[in-house]
């Protein structure tokens, strides 16, 4: 059999025959980035013909038209005496529904939208974000204030906002980031960036955080952030090194270091990405956090042809909120040119840490990155850039607390007492001395936490 030479088309479709049930093929292809379908053709893409061709030729036109309301480029070929179909489907720029469905193509998967997946696309087709839509119900009086002016000095420090807008109304700093419309209307991206509760308009704008052992199953101690997500950054920061991450003491000569163990300008990056680009129709923001590594992943794909490689090189910004981005990008938070990633990767680096891993995963995006210290054994995983602990001078003792706890992390004072034979008030006092040393971490709550020993005792 011959074989065709297809028409050029980032989707190319092979069907040996006709059926009504690829006229949804075709609705999912114009919602998407358009098609060719050959009918009559094989996979080998030999043709094998097609029966009845004249009137297919009237019947699947009318039909496209009729169920669509679209024209499509309808071509009728011929090869070796046999027959076959040619129809190019240009994307279409609003969005097209069979018999009432909504239908795109992704890959090599035909899906039908639903709900918030529908509502994104019908957005996106009329070119518009879903934090671009306006919110009847709330007015000015929703607004924080205080979120507000720490915009405001955040966008001034960062040279992104001029300095004589520091004591700008409310209404003129929405005004100004086209959060409001001229009805005064507040846009969901002012409520979700300095609402005052946005969890009153909407139900997922948290960021939780769980510290847990060996899988998910082994919830040790967990954390929600709500509120304004202008804010969150800072919050989740504050959080993870209160109780979730570790900052081995150092000293250089007489100075005391504290690092976080983790590059704090490449962490802060991945909680601004997964805040900004959440899918706020979606899931909460959650974050694992492991002995030896953490997961951060938000509701929402990469954008279509994005993936890790993609993001680690050169490679346009595609915010999926547009405004929030805007908002963030003029706080200092971020930049419109794609370059986010690679701070992350050049922070990581310079700590001496493999990359973070970036992967779409259960309809969003997660990112995994290895933590700079492994709190069941104890040791740094840093390898660079990152002074080495002194030796610490350790009573005898504080020693035996050393090693009572290495064997059992989770051991309390009341338990160390008798073994150490001294009272429960001295040994935490000891322990007290140890933690302001650097010597011990404590993990976790008073009644479900763990000791950790992070440096080796003299």
């Amino acid at each position: 059999m011959s074989k065709i030479v297809a028409r050029e088309s980032q989707n190319i479709e092979y069907k040996s025959t006709w059926h009504d049930e690829y006229l949804k093929w075709i609705c999912g292809f114009a919602n998407a980035q358009g098609a060719v379908m050959y009918f009559g053709v094989n996979n080998d893409h030999e043709v094998i013909g097609l029966d009845n061709v004249d009137r297919l030729m009237e019947d699947i036109p009318n039909k496209i038209v009729t169920t669509m309301g679209i024209v499509v480029d309808f071509n009728l070929h011929q090869l070796d005496g046999l027959d076959y179909i040619e129809v190019y489907i240009e994307p279409s720029n609003i969005p097209i529904n069979y018999r009432g469905k909504y239908y795109y193509r992704s890959g090599s998967t035909m899906q039908e939208l639903r709900g918030p997946a529908l509502q994104q696309f019908v957005l996106k087709k009329m070119g518009r974000s879903w934090d671009d839509v306006t919110n009847d119900r709330a007015t000015l009086e929703d607004i924080d204030r205080n979120a507000i002016d720490y915009f405001l000095r955040k966008g001034i420090a960062a040279q992104r906002i001029p300095e004589d807008q520091r004591e700008a109304s409310t209404k003129d700093v929405l005004a100004n980031l086209r959060l409001i419309d001229e009805n005064g209307h507040l846009k969901n991206a002012a409520l979700l960036l300095f609402g005052k509760d946005p969890l009153k308009f909407f139900t997922n704008v948290r960021f939780k955080i769980g510290r847990f052992g060996v899988d998910e199953a082994d919830l040790l101690i967990q954390d929600v952030v709500e509120g304004n997500i202008i804010q969150m950054a800072d919050r989740v920061v504050d959080l993870l090194k209160a109780r979730y991450l570790v900052s081995p003491i150092s000293f250089v000569g007489m100075n005391r270091i504290e690092t976080l163990e983790v590059p704090i300008e490449a962490l802060r990056e991945i909680l601004y990405n997964a805040i900004t680009h959440k899918d706020y129709t979606g899931a909460d923001i959650q974050m694992h956090v492991y002995h030896d590594h953490v997961e951060i992943w938000n509701q929402g794909d990469l954008p279509e042809g994005y993936d890790e490689k993609v993001l680690y090189g050169k490679h346009s910004s595609m915010p999926r909120n547009s405004n929030i981005a805007d908002a963030m990008f003029k706080a200092g938070f971020i930049d419109t040119w794609g370059r986010g990633y690679k701070k992350i990767r050049e922070g990581f680096e310079g700590a001496g840490l493999p990359m973070p891993k970036v992967e779409n995963f259960c309809s969003g995006v997660r990112v995994s990155f290895q933590r700079g210290f492994d709190v069941v054994t104890g040791k740094k995983i840093v390898t660079s850039n990152v002074p080495s602990l002194s030796p610490v001078q350790l009573t005898e003792r504080q020693k035996k607390i050393c090693d009572l706890i290495k064997k059992n992390p989770r051991i309390s004072a009341n338990e160390m007492s008798p073994v150490l034979s001294v009272v429960v008030k001295t040994v935490k006092r000891d322990l007290a001395a140890m933690q302001k040393m650097g010597i011990l971490i404590r993990e976790g709550n008073t009644s479900a936490g763990h000791w950790i020993v992070i440096e080796p005792h003299a």
